[in-house]
């Protein structure tokens, strides 16, 4: 089953597609510029001991996004059923 949640809400080596970046203005513009758009596979690859950041896996290289970004960037992700 798919889902689509916030990219902080997501847990460490979870796999997603990038479906929507709602920031505005220049954090909108800073998010994309990193190569986060729309269709994008992403992973996550861990968080700092506080849970900010947030390491990603976006194509070939890693970045880190603070927890206020992102919660900007929706994701679909497969959500395990819980009746299996």
């Amino acid at each position: 089953m798919k889902k689509i949640i916030k990219m902080r809400q997501m847990t460490n080596y979870q796999k997603g597609i990038i479906r929507k970046v709602t920031a505005r203005g220049e954090m909108g513009r800073r998010i994309r510029e990193m190569g986060l758009v729309p269709d994008t596979p992403i992973q996550i690859q861990g968080r700092a001991p506080l849970y900010d950041p947030v390491a990603v896996k976006v194509r070939d290289y890693t970045l880190t996004l603070r927890n206020n970004e992102a919660d900007q960037i929706l994701v679909e992700v497969d959500i395990l059923d819980e009746k299996q």
